[in-house]
């Protein structure tokens, strides 16, 4: 017998991640097929990942795990800093839509999306411009 569905079956990379993917607004922002769990080209791309924050509550029903938006530039610099702060708002503020969004069979409850902290300008060593977002995700089974 296949166990409950659970808080350990719940994935807000998962959920978020697919919203974002299909989001016309994303897509005006970056270009088709630009959201994806790893940083690759063509940019400039948003990297959904798993975040170092949050809180798992008590384990037994709602939990609000981070989730971090990073956006990169290509490695040459472009586009400017500017830009790509504005590529990261226009898909945090897409993100946050997920909570009116139709509920999915076996999926989680999403009933909140904000900001953890900080937007932070964070380029890599080689000097691809990146920016990153965490976003608390409230979920539930």
């Amino acid at each position: 017998m296949a166990a409950p569905y659970g808080l350990a079956d719940t994935d807000p990379v998962s959920a978020v991640l697919a919203w974002l993917q299909k989001h016309p607004r994303v897509a005006d922002a970056l270009g088709p097929g630009r959201v994806s769990g790893i940083a690759e080209a063509p940019w400039p791309h948003l990297r959904v990942t798993h975040g170092p924050g949050g809180d798992m509550r008590t384990l037994t029903w709602a939990m609000e795990p981070e989730v971090t938006l990073e956006v990169y530039g290509d490695p040459g610099g472009w586009p400017g800093q500017a830009e790509l702060r504005r590529i990261i708002l226009v898909c945090a503020a897409a993100a946050t839509e997920l909570v009116g969004a139709p509920h999915a069979p076996g999926q989680p409850v999403i009933s909140g999306v904000r900001p953890s902290g900080t937007l932070v300008w964070s380029p890599l060593v080689d000097g691809q411009p990146r920016w990153l977002l965490g976003l608390l995700v409230t979920l539930h089974p």
